[in-house]
């Protein structure tokens, strides 16, 4: 990796840590689906995937470590490789709107999943039926969000990434 892309890796890690430290008091509202979906169409999947693991290694930095750790080194990758692999067949923001809405329709699933290792299918259903009024406003708001903000942001990354190939 050449210095340029390890220094583009470590701020996009952190601009997405802080968006999603300045909408933390907003339960399930982020800003982070919405980062790795521009990054994964922009950046393509290695360089969206690097920035995935150091999110997810600074987060563990900040909130300590816990059996939420593997669902976040499962999930936010997951997020890429699925944006990677459907861009080529996503022509507007809706398309990606969709993802995100599902994605977070799903986020708490994903984490059922992982906490049913460690203490029962039980447990990780009842996780996830607990979760799912707070899934459904992660859905809805990744759906707004992503429909919102995807073609400016995007534009906006296509330009920075035009001019650090230039340089």
């Amino acid at each position: 990796m050449r210095i340029r892309e390890i220094v583009l890796v470590g701020l996009l890690s952190a601009a997405t840590t802080a968006g999603k430290l300045v909408l933390s008091f907003i339960p399930n509202v982020e800003i982070v689906t919405l980062f790795f979906i521009i990054f994964a169409t922009t950046l393509g999947l290695k360089r969206s995937l690097l920035i995935t693991v150091v999110f997810v290694t600074t987060e563990i930095l900040i909130y300590g470590f816990s059996t939420w750790v593997i669902g976040y080194y499962l999930v936010w990758p997951l997020l890429v490789l699925i944006v990677c692999a459907l861009s080529k067949n996503i022509s507007s923001e809706y398309g990606y709107a969709v993802i995100g809405s599902l994605f977070g329709f799903f986020y708490g699933m994903f984490f059922a999943v992982t906490e049913s290792f460690f203490y029962g299918l039980a447990y990780g259903f009842a996780y996830w039926i607990n979760g799912l009024t707070f899934d459904l406003v992660h859905g809805a708001s990744n759906f707004v969000i992503v429909l919102l903000l995807y073609k400016p942001l995007k534009k906006m990354m296509d330009i920075q990434v035009a001019k650090l190939q230039t340089y």
